[in-house]
């Protein structure tokens, strides 16, 4: 996660899907040497000298001013988590370096497992910017059993995503976009936290392990925790296509609630209630056993 080579391959990815006539520019000639817009004609957009965009290119944003980089975020057509991410990095230009840090381990208040366990015709859980599940509800625990097969905790859906591919494919409906979704949103959230030991880890094993982790991951591409819509197939209920809404903890900076619903009457509705039957069942017969275990 070297600062400057990040820096390099974000602006020039994003320089290179831009061709002159989406910026409103010529196209002179007709074997032009670069993919997509070439640096002076970015300079030329975001009201920059070239020489100064091809230093900011190369990895120099430290002296980049909002203004500048405002402007660099609209020659380059930047959505918003991509600007948020142009902003990240100027912020690391700007600071001293700091060392690797181990985060502190995340614990989730009993409070907010209480807020969890009160949500009973819904999956809900909690989770942080690395994909760490750290707090869930009955309801999700069944939802997410496929997930949650892996012995490791706390389970991290990253991780499952592309080390486990075909038990994945098998559970999300829309695999591609997930997995792309996942990458794109761990860099974001490395962009925020780039001396977190935990992700570096994370992301470290994931290339290793994962061609095609390396190849989303060398997309450049970020993302925003969004509100939307996520399809999965449970091998108990069949499949459910559920809106999911993300919501940010003001009290506990980086961490996410995540509740899943469907509307009532659906088909996706139905096959809910049949999966919180279903998990009610396991765990009367988990408690009954360790009864007479006991």
């Amino acid at each position: 996660m070297d600062l400057r080579t990040e820096i390099r391959e974000f602006l020039g990815s994003r320089r290179a899907r831009i061709a002159p006539e989406q910026a409103g520019l010529p196209a002179y000639g007709g074997n032009r040497r670069v993919k997509g817009l070439r640096r002076e004609e970015v300079a030329l957009l975001a009201g920059v000298s070239v020489d100064y965009y091809v230093r900011m290119e190369r990895g120099s944003l430290a002296g980049a001013s909002d203004g500048v980089l405002d402007a660099l975020a609209s020659a380059l057509q930047l959505d918003e988590a991509e600007r948020d991410h142009l902003f990240h990095l100027a912020r690391r230009s700007r600071a001293p370096s700091g060392p690797r840090r181990r985060r502190p381990a995340v614990t989730v208040r009993s409070t907010l497992q209480q807020v969890l366990d009160a949500i009973s015709d819904a999956p809900a859980w909690i989770g942080n910017g690395r994909y760490d599940v750290l707090a869930m509800n009955q309801l999700a625990r069944a939802l997410y059993s496929p997930v949650l097969a892996d012995p490791r905790r706390p389970a991290n859906t990253a991780r499952f995503v592309y080390l486990n591919p075909e038990a994945a494919r098998d559970f999300f409906v829309d695999y591609d976009q997930v997995a792309g979704d996942a990458a794109a949103k761990l860099r974001m959230e490395a962009g925020r936290n780039p001396h977190d030991e935990e992700l570096i880890a994370l992301v470290g094993e994931l290339s290793t392990c994962s061609e095609l982790f390396r190849q989303r991951w060398a997309s450049q591409d970020v993302r925003l925790h969004r509100s939307g819509r996520k399809r999965v197939r449970h091998p108990v209920v069949g499949q459910l296509d559920l809106d999911v809404e993300s919501l940010g903890l003001p009290a506990e900076p980086g961490l996410h609630l995540n509740v899943y619903t469907a509307p009532a009457g659906t088909p996706a509705a139905d096959n809910l209630a049949l999966l919180a039957s279903w998990a009610a069942t396991q765990q009367t017969l988990a408690t009954e056993f360790e009864a007479h275990d006991g």
